[in-house]
């Protein structure tokens, strides 16, 4: 395969986090996944490593390697186990960039830090069961009493949910407001009353990645927890999500790598008529097509997370990264699949659990159709037109686990 040119320190982070995968995923990949076990060890031994961190600041216990960094650790867990990658993804992405982005002094010291060291484990909560996509009419409620908000309503779908130790939930405490300024997002913490975990959903994939409802029953929160100020939570689910999307896209392209390196193995390996069917064009051609989505995937990805880097609004980039790197994803998987025959179908194989957890990468953080509708916003603004819109259809998440 062709390797997209990184700096040494990334080149050295993709080997450390390879050589975590090797000694402490791999080996217990289908294990988790039919369990439907949170390996909460490894998450530990992984925040020990510092690859809970890859994208912080050294000041607050970071790496400072950026998305760039990010998408290389998120590629790279995703060649191992698909739940894994989620579990950190949910964690670092999403909980722990909400408040590096949106968070005081204060928040970040006493939170971002433990989350980068993996003292504490983070989850983010935005969908409800009746805003999924429409993610700008939430429902869940936030009223200010003293000097805490009590806050009421319930997430479904959220990844970490059950076990998280920080989560980051978004109400509305201005409803006349709407999303322009009547969403705030607040830190909340597993032990503050009137928090409790609700089902933990039976899925097809990321079996391993628990995804839970959460209720909310008069929950006080420390006015302090209020993250980004009161109002400015949409705007800063919206900036989160651009990020994430870019990590996703390194998820896709691990996920994609990993089918094309068990089918070429296989092509040289299997013997049909009498030679390897790496003889047969039909799979030379297979592999040929793999390769090339791969390629181009990769470039996007990577050129992405440098602007991203580079302090620069990728909104656009981000969306087209999601949207084609989850669908190419699928269908590499699919044909190495083929490519493997009865073997493929096999649970024997891990291409088979790899096909199953591929495929909510075309739901969670924004469908792939709220992607096109991104794409084509951005697309018709760069020429001076605006679409008009009922408010809140936007880059939303649609009902589904990291949310």
């Amino acid at each position: 395969m062709i390797e997209y040119e990184h700096s040494d320190e990334i080149k050295m982070l993709r080997q450390t986090v390879r050589e975590f995968v090797n000694k402490e995923i791999r080996p217990i990949a289908r294990e988790i996944d039919e369990e439907e076990r949170v390996p909460l060890e490894v998450i530990k031994k992984a925040g020990e490593l510092g690859l809970l961190a890859v994208p912080f600041p050294e000041k607050y216990g970071g790496l400072d390697l950026g998305i760039t960094g990010y998408c290389v650790l998120m590629e790279e867990l995703q060649r191992g186990d698909a739940s894994i990658a989620t579990i950190i993804g949910a964690h670092t992405q999403l909980c722990a960039m909400s408040i590096h982005l949106g968070g005081n002094e204060a928040q970040k010291d006493k939170y971002l830090r433990g989350l980068n060291q993996g003292r504490l484990i983070g989850a983010w909560a935005l969908t409800e069961p009746n805003a999924g996509s429409d993610a700008a009419h939430i429902s869940t409620t936030a009223e200010l009493h003293g000097d805490e908000w009590v806050i009421n309503g319930q997430k479904m779908w959220i990844t970490n949910g059950s076990f998280a130790d920080v989560i980051v939930v978004h109400a509305v405490t201005d409803k006349s407001k709407g999303a322009r300024g009547g969403i705030t997002a607040f830190i909340v913490e597993k032990d503050y009353p009137g928090f409790k975990v609700g089902k933990i959903e039976d899925k097809m994939g990321l079996r391993a990645s628990h995804t839970a409802s959460l209720y909310f029953e008069d929950m006080r929160v420390p006015a302090e927890n209020v993250l980004a100020g009161v109002g400015h939570g949409f705007p800063l689910a919206m900036k989160t999500l651009d990020i994430g999307r870019c990590g996703l896209g390194g998820v896709a392209v691990g996920g994609a790598k990993e089918a094309f390196e068990l089918s070429r193995q296989y092509a040289i390996t299997r013997h049909q008529f009498g030679r390897p069917i790496a003889e047969f064009q039909a799979i030379q051609f297979k592999l040929a097509e793999m390769a090339v989505k791969i390629y181009t995937m990769e470039q996007i990805v990577y050129d992405t997370a440098r602007k991203v880097d580079a302090g620069k609004n990728a909104t656009l980039e981000s969306s087209i990264v999601k949207l084609y790197c989850s669908e190419m994803a699928s269908e590499v998987i699919d044909e190495a699949i083929q490519i493997h025959g009865g073997m493929g179908f096999s649970r024997e194989l891990p291409l088979e659990r790899m096909y199953r957890d591929a495929r909510v990468t075309r739901i969670f953080e924004g469908t792939n159709e709220i992607q096109k509708s991104v794409i084509a916003s951005e697309l018709l603004k760069q020429v001076g037109y605006r679409i008009h819109r009922h408010e809140g259809v936007y880059p939303t998440p649609k009902h589904a686990p990291h949310s």
